[in-house]
């Protein structure tokens, strides 16, 4: 593959620029070597770095799991067993939101059932969030 500039890098990845200009600050995705112009030039390993790391934030991963997992694979030093904890942790944690996001809807749902809709500035819903 030809070098590709931070544009092209986006548009293979799917990476919003400003991201890809964040992962790099935070040294998650490494700095890429530059053109005599100054430009950014990005290869093959960068876009596989990148579709990794695209695909766990896509899968929920914060990025300390992120840099986790990368430290991991970086350093060659890992077993699939561990990678397969991680990943039942997080997926534990993932279960967990769902039930947070369940109850949230639950409490919503009942809150909208008591609304009269009326055209008057009385709301129970708004009357229930000052509630302690």
């Amino acid at each position: 593959m030809k070098s590709l500039s931070i544009g092209g890098l986006s548009d293979k990845t799917g990476v919003n620029i400003e991201t890809i200009r964040y992962y790099e600050r935070e040294d998650i995705l490494p700095k890429p070597s530059r053109s005599d112009g100054g430009r950014r030039i990005y290869g093959n390993e960068d876009v596989r770095r990148l579709n990794f790391i695209h695909k766990c934030r896509q899968l929920g991963f914060s990025l300390k799991e992120v840099i986790s997992l990368m430290s991991l694979v970086d350093t060659g030093d890992y077993t699939c067993k561990q990678v397969h904890d991680l990943t039942l942790v997080h997926a534990s944690e993932v279960s967990e939101k769902i039930e947070n996001l369940k109850r949230m809807e639950r409490v919503l749902l009942e809150m909208a059932d008591k609304c009269g809709k009326g055209s008057i500035p009385e709301c129970p819903i708004i009357d229930s969030l000052f509630l302690e």
